[in-house]
């Protein structure tokens, strides 16, 4: 486990040493440390809440009202395909995200408001 401070190579050596990362949180509303234990190459078992339904998917983590049955499954996963995936999520990727979220606004919409 990190130890409090950790952080670079020293972090990830952390995440990297684990078998699963356990995200107990049934109210973090996204989760940061998912991608970044993914992108060791650690698969994620968590609760099927909001925060893991938006970032996981039955490649790379498991959710389950039981975590228990979660971690479970969650050792059964590629670690391969977990740091692929978590390395997707970059900077340019989330600024794709959102510039395809934009919807454009007519000017007279915009003077009217």
């Amino acid at each position: 486990m990190a130890s409090r401070g950790a952080f670079g190579v020293d972090l990830a050596a952390a995440y990297a040493a684990a078998d699963v990362f356990v995200f107990p949180s049934k109210t973090d509303t996204f989760g940061l440390v998912m991608i970044e234990a993914l992108a060791c190459g650690v698969p994620v078992a968590a609760y099927p809440v909001t925060g893991p339904v938006d970032i996981l998917n039955d490649r790379v983590g498991a959710m389950d009202e039981d975590l228990d049955a979660a971690i479970a499954a969650a050792l059964t996963r590629d670690r391969a395909a977990c740091a692929a995936y978590g390395q997707g999520f970059t900077w340019e990727a989330s600024a794709r995200q959102f510039l395809s979220a934009l919807v454009p606004v007519a000017c007279e919409e915009a003077m009217a408001a």
